[in-house]
């Protein structure tokens, strides 16, 4: 891939021609082999039976709210690779909610196979695990005609873009609700904001700044007689093939509030730099720890967006938007210039507004699908991470349709497994070398 045809590719890529390349590119591994099946729930059915696909805390948060949102809804199966942490998630769920929360021993599921099993018990189920499993899961969910909630990232590579872009389209045709972790849409804040924004009140878009600024991920260290495959699965967020590195993985939530800013649309490239400055030995896995990435739009605008996951340092996750009137510090609700405003409304919580729209959707058949949003919030994510690795530009209609796929297919992923990557004798694992890594 040359930079000349890197850089100066200018198709115009829209948000609504990459859903439907994604969606034929995908069709023949995909689509074409799901059964039709319709949602088993249907509108004023009384209770709506929830499952859950991971057992961490933002699948269990995700559970929570949705009963939160109401009396109906019943928690009936949860799995997860690990015992522990399905028992964990189920005592936590029941102190909170204990005339909702119905999973007995037999509907706690471990293994491989355990999502198969959470999605026959349950009407919807919540996925929330290592990332690189989200559109496989997302897929035999909606096959199997049941509603989704997903946590971003919606996948970690190309070919998995691909994949949840497909399961998204499906949904649609078949009637069934598949909602974004990407909460920042349902915050009344942001709303408001946004709004403000497209009606003029900064003026042009000239440049926007987000970052992602914050601590290392969970930590958990080794154990005697654990495997090293078993290792990297409790540890996914530190690896590159099961999480997508931090671009995709945190860095995705100021790129969909950008998107909302743009107007939905894509930029057209993107360069970056990355690396690993703080944090070495075993547990950190093979991601970086510091990116940057400059976003370019066809209009000239460019986004400015950095990440970074280092211990005692600056953390701030918010984004500034400059115009040529004024600009506006988003995560405040806040604009300056020739306009002057703060939102003075009540703050909502956006993760119980996203839960109590699922439920209603569900509850009145009126579907919701987030893909317009989800798809090219993740490829974009990915575009960054692209560019960071490999200290080139990277086109992103390029990057969209590129035979990239981090690791082994999930499809094939198991606990005997050979680990994709393993530590030197220094204890650390190797790391994407900007200038000589080339992944397309």
């Amino acid at each position: 891939m040359s930079k000349q045809r890197t850089v100066n590719s200018r198709r115009g890529t829209t948000r609504r021609r990459f859903l439907r390349d994604s969606v034929l590119a995908a069709s023949g591994a995909t689509l074409g082999t799901l059964a039709l099946h319709r949602s088993v729930h249907a509108a004023g059915e009384g209770t709506i039976k929830i499952g859950m696909i991971g057992a961490g805390g933002r699948c269990a948060g995700a559970a929570a709210e949705s009963m939160q949102a109401s009396p109906d809804v019943k928690l009936v199966a949860i799995c997860d690779l690990f015992e522990d942490r399905v028992k964990g998630a189920r005592e936590a769920l029941q102190a909170a909610a204990p005339n909702q929360v119905a999973v007995d021993d037999d509907h706690c599921f471990v293994g491989f196979d355990g999502y198969q099993k959470v999605i026959e018990s349950a009407d919807a189920v919540m996925i929330a695990c290592a990332s690189k499993f989200h559109p496989m899961y997302a897929e035999a969910a909606i096959r199997a005609g049941k509603h989704v909630f997903v946590e971003k990232p919606h996948a970690i590579d190309p070919v998995g873009v691909r994949r949840m872009a497909a399961a998204c389209e499906l949904a649609k045709t078949k009637g069934l609700s598949i909602l974004s972790g990407l909460q920042s849409r349902f915050d009344t804040g942001y709303q408001e904001t946004v709004k403000r924004i497209h009606d003029g009140a900064i003026g042009n878009v000239v440049a926007m700044q987000s970052m992602f600024l914050r601590g290392p991920y969970r930590l958990e260290p080794r154990q005697p007689n654990v495997s090293e495959i078993e290792f990297q699965y409790r540890n996914w967020y530190h690896f590159l093939w099961l999480s997508g590195d931090d671009v995709p993985q945190s860095l995705v939530h100021n790129i969909d509030r950008m998107c909302w800013i743009m107007h939905e649309q894509l930029p057209e490239w993107a360069f970056g730099l990355g690396g690993r400055s703080a944090s070495f030995g075993e547990v950190y896995g093979d991601m970086f720890d510091h990116h940057t990435v400059v976003y370019e739009y066809q209009n000239g605008t460019r986004l400015y967006a950095l990440c970074r996951t280092q211990a005692n340092t600056y953390g701030n996750t918010g984004d500034i938007i400059m115009g040529s009137k004024g600009q506006c510090d988003l995560q405040n609700y806040v604009i300056t210039g020739e306009t002057n405003w703060r939102f003075e409304g009540t703050r909502n919580n956006p993760y119980a507004a996203e839960q109590a729209a699922l439920v209603e959707a569900i509850q009145n058949d009126k579907p919701i699908n987030s893909a317009f949003h989800m798809i090219s919030a993740t490829m974009i994510g990915v575009l960054g991470q692209i560019a960071c690795y490999t200290g080139q530009p990277v086109n992103y209609a390029e990057a969209s349709q590129a035979d990239l796929q981090f690791g082994p297919s999930p499809d094939e992923v198991n606990f005997e497994t050979p680990p994709p990557t393993v530590a030197d004798a220094t204890g650390n694992y190797p790391l994407p070398m900007p200038g000589i890594t080339q992944l397309m």
